[in-house]
């Protein structure tokens, strides 16, 4: 199948702004968009950025425009949640010379029970060689590193063992470890389609994210989360988890090991399981 990119341009950030970017997320300006680049682009982000759905919680508003998602990233130094992070990203690699396409994708839930359209968004990109890639920096405990798009084998990485398989209505479906985790409709799409997605996310008494906090981030030795009052630091299989005593250490844990500088607290959701 073609890459059919030229329906749907990526809107690309200016130099200065991708300067700034890369420095946010500690990566040299790669010399040309190779898949070496790509690789080394998509783990310091993860490493970075955190994965947290704040703006939830603190009742912020979330736009789905390029220039206010890579402003939350890198002038205010928050993260986000998928159409946040990986929005943000198609921006920074569109301006390295990548050719970026967004894709929506329903998330297999319990018992594979898909989730809404547009529940998430991931990137197929295609590098200066011709190499065709899915990237996503959006998606929490996922692979580190952009899997081969048109590979049907199993691809191993540091986050798992990954496989993408065709499914019907020429979808794809990825699976980690066995575990299906996401179908992928191949078809582009524009940010401003998953502005829906985001709204359910953000509204719905049913969305994972409004009934939970989380702030995670990719450590070199493991990952580090905080939900609520509690942080969790996860080293190889070893996984310490802390009670934070006061509001105060919890602020303080926000920026000490996510780098996020809050003023208050998010309200944390009550969680009344169905």
């Amino acid at each position: 199948m073609d890459h059919p990119h030229h329906s749907y341009p990526v809107k690309h950030v200016d130099r200065t702004r991708a300067d700034a970017y890369l420095a946010r997320i500690g990566a040299e300006r790669p010399a040309a968009p190779t898949a070496g680049a790509l690789r080394a682009l998509h783990l310091a982000h993860l490493r970075a950025v955190p994965f947290e759905n704040l703006s939830v919680h603190l009742g912020e508003d979330i736009t789905l425009d390029s220039d206010a998602l890579v402003a939350k990233l890198v002038d205010r130094r928050r993260g986000g949640f998928c159409y946040e992070l990986n929005g943000a990203f198609a921006a920074l690699l569109g301006a390295l010379g990548f050719d970026v396409t967004l894709l929506q994708a329903r998330v297999v839930g319990e018992g594979g029970r898909l989730g809404i359209p547009y529940d998430h968004l991931a990137l197929r990109v295609r590098d200066g060689e011709g190499g065709d890639w899915l990237a996503d920096v959006g998606f929490g405990t996922h692979t580190h590193l952009p899997l081969a798009y048109e590979e049907r084998g199993e691809q191993s990485e540091p986050g798992g063992v990954f496989r993408i398989e065709e499914a019907a209505d020429g979808d794809l479906l990825v699976l980690r470890d066995g575990e299906p985790q996401y179908l992928l409709d191949q078809r582009p799409r524009a940010l401003a389609d998953f502005t829906a997605g985001a709204w359910y996310h953000r509204t719905s008494p049913a969305s994972h994210f409004s009934r939970s906090l989380v702030c995670s981030l990719l450590t070199e030795d493991g990952r580090i989360t905080l939900s609520g009052h509690t942080l969790t630091t996860t080293v190889g299989a070893e996984r310490t988890r802390t009670e934070l005593p006061t509001d105060a250490a919890v602020l303080d844990a926000y920026d000490q090991h996510f780098g996020i500088t809050l003023d208050r607290l998010p309200a944390e959701p009550d969680i009344a399981e169905g």
